[in-house]
């Protein structure tokens, strides 16, 4: 089988491509026509201004979203199958990291088929680079629970976490949560806990701050609808 499963970078705001993604990158879209994708709309628009407007009508485009069945997955791969490479795009940043499109690049494994990774923006790695907090040492547990009384006892768990692996814990939420989000940690979280909220990455209203809960306290803000990651730490000083 000489398909090829190539993983690409997408913009993680209204930014123009060419400001975040390789121009090699772009370059290697020219010659795909199949393009896995978590909504097709997103992924036109995100094409079109990467520089294939003029043959949008002419590729192929499958969904693979939180929606998907295993059946529906398969059946996107059975095109890679078939030998046609193909390029999965999530809606913003990294594809198959803290993405559904990580069930297909898995199916690819199986099957043989080789999977191709390319350089892009990442959320999660950005607000870890700015955030000054340990690098060396973090993990990423995506969405915290929904109910306020266990989010709560997980921020908790995050802290005693961070204080004894000395690990920096990253975390995402629902953009129309975070002010929740970012209230609950401050309502749990010792006054020395560092915590950094980075909202709008590579946006020109992007905004990276860490300071300890109490000085948050001090200076409160709200970050809205916004693509935000919260890391906390609690270890060491950094």
């Amino acid at each position: 089988m000489n398909a090829r499963l190539y993983l690409i970078p997408s913009p993680l705001g209204d930014n123009d491509p060419l400001e975040v993604i390789p121009s090699p990158v772009l370059k290697l879209l020219e010659s795909v026509e199949h393009f896995a994708v978590e909504e097709v709309r997103t992924a036109r628009r995100y094409l079109s201004r990467a520089g294939l407007k003029g043959k949008i009508d002419t590729l192929h485009f499958y969904e693979v979203n939180e929606h998907s069945s295993q059946e529906d997955i398969e059946s996107v791969y059975r095109v890679l199958a078939s030998g046609c490479d193909m390029a999965l795009i999530s809606e913003a940043g990294l594809p198959a990291v803290a993405d559904p499109g990580a069930k297909l690049v898995s199916l690819a494994h199986r099957g043989g088929v080789e999977v191709v990774p390319f350089v892009g923006p990442s959320s999660l790695m950005l607000a870890l680079m700015a955030s000054g907090m340990n690098g060396q040492r973090f993990a990423f547990h995506g969405y915290l629970p929904v109910k306020p009384d266990a989010r709560r006892e997980a921020l908790r768990g995050l802290e005693k976490r961070s204080s004894s692996l000395d690990e920096s814990e990253i975390l995402i939420e629902t953009p129309y949560r975070n002010d929740a989000m970012l209230a609950d940690i401050l309502s749990v979280c010792r006054p020395s806990t560092r915590i950094c909220l980075a909202a709008d990455i590579t946006l020109p209203t992007q905004f990276i701050r860490t300071r300890t809960a109490a000085q948050w306290k001090q200076t409160p803000v709200t970050i809205g609808k916004r693509p935000c990651v919260f890391i906390i730490y609690s270890g060491g000083q950094m």
